[in-house]
């Protein structure tokens, strides 16, 4: 079935006449006259009576008249509704953030910024930064919230991508309580037995930084690695248990700490401070992550 052999039978059936039916459709009459042909095949049923003068529609033909006419307005109306659907996907503001800011702080940040300006439909996707950088590098994503150090440089390239500091945290090395106290859990003490640090994972954007600023100064104190996970949460729970150090950010154990369940050790040189940045492409984006841009940008 042609679509086009729909507009070619309404032709005729206003004409009643095949040559200035295919005149209309800009085709030779045998040419026109095959396509007709080619239609009533499909439906396997006569369209047009022939024999009379001018050409008669048989009643298969009246019936199929209005049929047509539904079929290629309904087809006409399909770039139209095409692009409102498009545009109703535009709405949608497409996130991608690290497991640890799903959990903390983007509930009370969202909160504050939906006072200034409508959001509408967010989707967010929470994975490790790694995995975030690659979907806004391919393009699957609008928007990425994460930890930021000026000295710790992402994937993301600059001449590519831009971004703007939305908030403030800060990575501490915490064990539970209970094992404060134990030497073997202080990250200043030399001599002693190694460090149990509870570490994370390669695609880590915690770890990445942990890694650049204090690689070396662990290596001096020495460390065995006990655990090592993607997620900051999980490593809280290890370090609830007492198993080991975890540099973890304070809006993640800020009430561990307040209840004194887990604790802060070492100096202040072992404490980083954090960036909280959402990154954009340079390139446009729909009109509503624009405008969300935007009352960001002012919040700021």
């Amino acid at each position: 079935m042609n679509f086009s052999w729909l507009d070619d039978f309404l032709a005729l059936a206003a004409t009643r006449n095949f040559s200035r039916a295919a005149q209309q459709r800009n085709m030779t009459q045998p040419a026109f006259s095959r396509r007709v042909r080619a239609l009533e095949e499909w439906l396997d049923v006569e369209l047009f009576d022939r024999s009379a003068q001018p050409v008669a529609l048989t009643p298969a033909g009246e019936w199929f008249v209005e049929v047509a006419r539904g079929l290629v307005e309904r087809v006409g109306r399909l770039p139209a509704e095409a692009v409102a659907v498009a545009g109703a996907q535009d709405e949608t503001l497409k996130f991608v953030a690290t497991h640890a800011l799903s959990l903390t702080f983007l509930p009370g940040w969202l909160r504050g910024l939906e006072a200034r300006t409508p959001l509408g439909r967010i989707e967010l996707v929470s994975d490790v930064v790694q995995r975030c950088e690659r979907a806004m590098l391919a393009g699957d994503t609008q928007f990425m919230l994460c930890h930021t150090h000026a000295a710790v440089a992402g994937l993301l390239p600059e001449e590519d991508f831009i971004h703007v500091a939305v908030g403030a945290d800060e990575l501490v090395p915490a064990t539970s309580t209970a094992h404060a106290a134990d030497l073997r859990f202080a990250l200043d003490a030399r001599g002693q037995a190694a460090l149990p640090l509870l570490d994370y994972g390669a695609g880590s954007g915690l770890g990445r930084i942990v890694r650049t600023l204090h690689e070396a100064a662990l290596a001096e104190r020495g460390v065995v690695r006990v655990m090592t996970a993607h997620l900051a949460t999980v490593l809280k729970s290890m370090a609830l248990e007492g198993r080991g150090v975890a540099f973890l950010p304070l809006s993640l154990i800020d009430d561990a700490l307040a209840t004194q369940r887990l604790a802060v050790v070492g100096d202040a040189r072992w404490r980083i401070p954090l960036g909280i940045s959402v990154y954009r492409p340079r390139a446009a984006l729909p009109a509503a992550a624009e405008t969300f841009w935007r009352a960001l940008l002012q919040a700021a």
